[in-house]
């Protein structure tokens, strides 16, 4: 007579084993038809699992995120079905859910074509329409094995030589297709409804390997409802206009050469911008107390053998065999540098907190596959900072870049700002105790800060528990960005210490803070978030003149100058092309004030201001223009 538990504490009796359903029937017939999984003891299961002994049960709708991925899980095998369908002799492999979506990866000799995806598609529906009834089944290993051998399924059959021995195999129906799958699966094709969509066909090494076989990668994604369906595909394609790397060639910001994969090339306007972001973040930080300093971008191996970081990114780092056989590498990260700084001299108590900053340029080797522009690129400059305080400063020191963090981001139009807590991973450097240490002081100030939090479980990094800062775009994109490490271990590791209140010698706690990040990266969301348009004080090139002829190109220079003058940055366009083309080419590069010198703004010694995205002009005296947009030109906390 098993006894559930259900998440309010209450209980319901059986007086016999029961599935899911069952006791999603008890609740209500309601919930009933919306449950899809459900799970026993925190443990993922189908609605049709048997239960035998007393436990706690939750049932999960499509409202849920765990409803929702099974949605996706079950289309990724409705999409191989289609395709095997379809087109007999192709090979499935691997069909995993990930955000907003899933992908499956084919083994198939003729390429797929955008009319191919139109055709799985309505398969997919009829599938649907079929409501194949979905059941698990348990097999032995090796039965497994040769069962997909026999039907032609090579890869399919690899992947379960991957599990151990003794281990039996599961095994998903839907009608007569089948596939290896751990679960939890939805009861029936139907119940997954027609709110998907194919995306996309790219290439991918099987297993991830560019020395195996390249397969075809079909992307899609699914929803619980139209609606859902009809947001994203908004979102997505706002996302396609917004694409930071068209933006950047129009804007004439940057560009990349595979010459130096994943290294960007700045023009002008670009490295202004990426300045103006530098000097803002230099003065906040000069206010909040913190020293600049700058570190090798070359260091010993031994240094990063003795920090632990060799071992963690050793296949991820740049390194050079000099002549006297000595191996050095280009730091990936600027922590041990501030340690050797910090190490310089001795401190006492009343040094601490210390803290120091750097605009350090590091480099990490990314696969050429995982190279998306400013997003994901192989050399960054972090704006980083390293906080060295005794264990009695920590709550308060993590408030206080908790709360730079936050107005930083304020200042760059991101309010909508999510916490995420992540303690200790599996692969970890540092005793237990220095870690039970670390996390409940980051999370004494975490709750302290008062704002929301999520936990990250097992996410940390592996020195330390860490604070995630992830804004959410102007279309609702999530865009992890800062972060906050408490570190009881690296300062132990490479011998800092400090004199304590009663002469003896301490170790340091290392706090880690990056609030962009990276600026290559966050410049990248910066141009997406603001489709190009800036706020006018980050603004590259803030005013373009432009006269109407040769005649007044005088007086268009006078007027580029006093502005620059003022601190506002300017050009005047003395090219030999027609007004409108200079608008419109000006104007796509997202140029916010367009100046405009004629006889009449000669004569009375003003401009007319065209102002991105609206057709309208305004005609405004010069020394009023200078004195407006001088006080436009700052950050609001400035």
């Amino acid at each position: 007579m098993p006894i559930i538990t259900l998440p309010d504490g209450n209980n319901i009796d059986f007086p016999n084993k029961v599935t899911g359903l069952d006791v999603a029937e008890k609740i209500s017939k309601s919930l009933a038809k919306q449950a899809m999984i459900i799970s026993v003891d925190g443990e993922l299961k189908d609605l049709d699992y048997l239960i035998e002994k007393d436990c706690s049960v939750k049932i999960f709708t499509s409202k849920n995120p765990e409803g929702l991925e099974t949605i996706r899980h079950d289309t990724a095998h409705i999409l191989a079905m289609a395709v095997q369908e379809l087109f007999p002799g192709t090979q499935v492999t691997i069909g995993p859910v990930i955000e907003n979506g899933f992908y499956y990866d084919f083994a198939r000799k003729e390429p797929f074509t955008e009319d191919d995806l139109i055709k799985i598609e309505d398969k997919m529906k009829e599938i649907v329409d079929r409501d194949e009834i979905t059941k698990r089944e348990v097999w032995d290993r090796n039965n497994a094995i040769s069962h997909f051998k026999k039907k032609g399924e090579v890869y399919k059959a690899e992947l379960i030589e991957t599990i151990p021995e003794k281990e039996d195999v599961s095994i998903y129906f839907h009608g007569d297709w089948h596939d290896l799958c751990r679960g939890p699966h939805l009861s029936s094709t139907g119940k997954i409804g027609k709110y998907f969509k194919l995306t996309k066909v790219s290439g991918a090494y099987w297993r991830g390997d560019s020395n195996n076989e390249m397969l075809q990668r079909i992307y899609g994604t699914s929803w619980a409802s139209q609606k859902d369906l009809d947001e994203y595909l908004k979102r997505i394609e706002e996302a396609e206009k917004r694409d930071h790397r068209k933006l950047g060639k129009e804007m004439d910001l940057f560009h990349f050469r595979e010459e130096s994969p994943g290294s960007v090339f700045w023009h002008e306007r670009g490295w202004a911008l990426f300045q103006k972001l530098i000097n803002y973040m230099r003065s906040r930080q000069d206010a909040a107390g913190y020293k600049e300093v700058n570190t090798p971008e070359v260091l010993d191996r031994q240094l990063w053998e003795k920090s632990g970081h060799w071992g963690k990114y050793g296949d991820n780092m740049y390194t050079s065999e000099t002549p006297d056989e000595k191996i050095f590498a280009i730091k990936p990260m600027n922590c041990p540098g501030h340690v050797q700084v910090f190490n310089q001299g001795l401190k006492s108590y009343r040094d601490l907190p210390l803290r120091y900053a750097e605009f350090g340029k590091v480099h990490r080797y990314e696969p050429s596959g995982a190279l998306h522009g400013l997003l994901r690129v192989r050399a960054f400059t972090q704006d980083d900072a390293h906080i060295f305080c005794t264990e009695e400063q920590i709550t308060s020191e993590c408030l206080i870049v908790t709360n730079l963090i936050l107005d930083i981001y304020k200042d760059l139009g991101f309010e909508n700002v999510i916490l995420k807590y992540a303690d200790r991973p599996e692969v970890r450097v540092g005793e237990d105790e220095i870690w039970d240490k670390a996390e409940a002081s980051l999370l004494k100030a975490v709750k302290a800060s008062k704002l929301e939090y999520s936990i990250n479980k097992g996410e940390g990094a592996f020195y330390g528990p860490k604070i995630e800062f992830v804004l959410r775009d102007a279309i609702g994109r999530d865009w992890q960005c800062g972060t906050l490490q408490v570190d009881l271990n690296l300062p132990q590791r490479l011998d800092a210490s400090y004199i304590d209140k009663d002469g003896t010698k301490k170790i340091p706690v290392m706090l880690h803070r990056a609030l962009f990040g990276s600026l290559e990266r966050f410049i990248g969301i910066l141009i997406e978030n603001y489709a190009g348009k800036f706020p006018f004080w980050i603004s590259p090139l803030q005013t373009m003149v432009i006269p109407i002829s040769e005649e007044f190109n005088d007086y268009a220079a006078e007027v580029s100058n006093k502005i620059k003058s003022a601190g506002i940055s300017s050009a005047v366009d003395l090219k030999n092309n027609n007004l409108n083309y200079k608008i419109r080419d000006h104007s796509l590069a997202k140029i916010p004030l367009l100046l405009i010198c004629g006889k009449k703004e000669v004569d009375s010694k003003s401009v007319t201001i065209r102002r991105l995205d609206t057709n309208k002009q305004e005609n405004m005296d010069l020394n009023l223009f200078l004195k407006t947009f001088s006080a436009l030109n700052k950050a609001s906390s400035n």
